[in-house]
């Protein structure tokens, strides 16, 4: 009996029944990519990424009459980057460098009430053996018990990594119901280690909140808004078909100033990517599956590529409605 009563108010927890009243100005939560994710047994290219974030709304009669919520964001992540497998110890069979990239950085993300998204931010970081990949990715492979890695004394060197990025999001449309709708995301990154453009169509559908209100663009925290959620909890699926455009990419390139990088190779300068996931978020908690599917990025015998990601937040601080 206890035991079943326990389950109870585990299940209460989980599922917010009893926060319809209240919402919260802080979040924060992790973000995992890795190939392993999708059980092929491969472990090539992008193979690990790892983020940290927290999340700061602001209160809402500070902002304008447009304006529906403005959030702060700081975050710090690492990724990995290997030829198609992480045993290449002979550099003529890499067919892409190996990289890490170490970062720290910061966004401020303005919501409209015409459900248009602003999202700006600054990273900071270091391209390089300073960036820790060979360390993590040897500490995840004798834990899991992988095979060994070897090749990483050929990686990318050492670069201070300074990357600007912007985004912009507008609806386009949404059914009668609310529960399908459609929108345009755009992205600018500008930087030493980055630098590019991307246009794609967000689907999604299900039990969806506005955008300014959902957990896909990252907008459940909230300080004080007046506007009425469509539902208290979200459950839906989406899908993103998006181009992108590839100026410069330092985890391929080196330096774009002075590359003394032993193994390089030029980015593919269009690649075209496909992401499907499913989210659920209630007051307090978000978790979010992804399926990203990428076409060739490498200028070398590199091969598409495909990986999962894992998310999930924790909201706290309450604040009225």
């Amino acid at each position: 009996m206890r035991l079943k009563f326990s389950l109870l108010i585990l299940t209460l927890l989980l599922f917010g029944l009893n926060s319809f009243a209240q919402s919260f100005e802080n979040e924060l939560g992790f973000k995992s990519d890795n190939d392993a994710y999708l059980f092929y047994g491969q472990d090539r290219y992008y193979t690990n990424g790892l983020f940290l974030y927290f999340r700061h709304a602001t209160k809402q009669h500070r902002l304008g009459e447009k304006m529906e919520k403005l959030t702060y964001e700081v975050s710090a992540g690492q990724k990995m980057y290997n030829p198609i497998s992480g045993y290449r110890p002979d550099p003529t069979t890499q067919d892409r460098p190996f990289a890490g990239y170490l970062y720290a950085a910061a966004n401020i993300n303005l919501f409209y009430n015409d459900e248009k998204i602003i999202k700006a931010g600054l990273e900071v970081g270091v391209v390089g053996p300073e960036a820790l990949g060979q360390e993590t990715q040897e500490l995840l492979h004798r834990t899991v018990g992988f095979y060994k890695i070897e090749g990483w004394k050929y990686q990318i060197a050492n670069e201070l990594a300074l990357n600007f990025s912007a985004q912009y999001t507008q609806l386009l449309l949404r059914s009668s119901k609310s529960n399908l709708d459609l929108s345009l995301e755009t992205y600018v990154n500008l930087g030493s280690t980055f630098s590019g453009a991307g246009v794609g169509i967000l689907l999604r559908t299900g039990d969806l909140n506005q955008l300014f209100n959902s957990a896909y663009t990252n907008a459940v925290v909230s300080n004080g808004s007046t506007t009425a959620r469509f539902v208290n909890n979200e459950f839906f699926f989406y899908a993103k078909p998006q181009v992108n455009f590839v100026a410069y990419d330092a985890t391929m390139q080196g330096s774009m100033f002075e590359n003394v990088s032993p193994v390089t190779f030029k980015p593919e300068p269009l690649v075209f990517a496909q992401q499907l996931g499913v989210n659920y978020t209630n007051r307090r908690f978000t978790f979010d599956f992804g399926l990203m599917f990428k076409s060739k990025e490498v200028k070398s015998t590199a091969r598409r590529h495909q990986y999962g990601t894992i998310a999930m937040y924790y909201r706290f601080g309450k604040s009225s409605l």
